[in-house]
């Protein structure tokens, strides 16, 4: 459908700073073509008076004037020629986008129990036998059980536990069923974690 003079904001120009409306963009836009130096002089104080009444909360921070200048130059494309009562060329580092950060893709046998569970498989393999070693795999298998619950909608088995634990570890570490009692967790618990 297509209705003379009515203009969607998927067709308009993209905001630079959308926080502030296509209104001030508007002003700013006006203040770039204005003739004089003194008239973009006053209508970029104005603008930036608007711009702190809009988000006037932020008025106690020491850097807020800075900010709302450096917004002015984006806003401008640094094409508005005035004299700044602030150095806004730090400006332009806003405007870029950070590098991606890399992720670290690790092949994890067993998704459910993560890459940590992973890692402490392998301090285990290195301990020597004591009671470090023991309260080491304890924790870590109540981890894993809790983990075995979480993502198994509620059911997990003991002597699963105990056989990935020992595979992982290559047989250094082996459970006693008979010995060994897990944690208790409650219904209650294992649903506050899911959220």
């Amino acid at each position: 459908m297509d209705i003379q003079g009515l203009d969607y904001n998927t067709q308009r120009e993209r905001l630079v700073l959308p926080e502030y409306g296509r209104e001030i963009q508007k002003m700013v836009d006006h203040a770039v073509q204005l003739p004089t130096k003194a008239e973009r002089q006053r209508c970029a104080e104005t603008i930036v008076g608007i711009m702190e009444r809009m988000f006037a909360q932020n008025r106690e921070n020491p850097e807020y004037k800075q900010k709302l200048w450096d917004h002015l130059a984006l806003m401008s494309n640094f094409q508005l020629d005035i004299d700044w009562p602030y150095d806004v060329s730090g400006a332009r580092q806003i405007a870029t986008k950070p590098e991606p950060l890399g992720y670290p893709m690790t092949k994890i046998p067993v998704r459910h129990y993560g890459n940590l569970i992973f890692e402490v498989f392998e301090k285990l393999k290195t301990m020597p036998a004591g009671p470090e070693r023991d309260e080491l795999a304890r924790v870590t298998a109540n981890q894993m059980k809790q983990s075995l619950l979480q993502w198994s909608h509620g059911s997990s088995d003991d002597e699963k536990v105990v056989s990935d634990m020992a595979r992982f570890t290559d047989g250094k570490i082996q459970l006693d069923l008979d010995t060994f009692r897990f944690e208790k967790v409650s219904e209650k618990e294992l649903r506050r974690r899911k959220k």
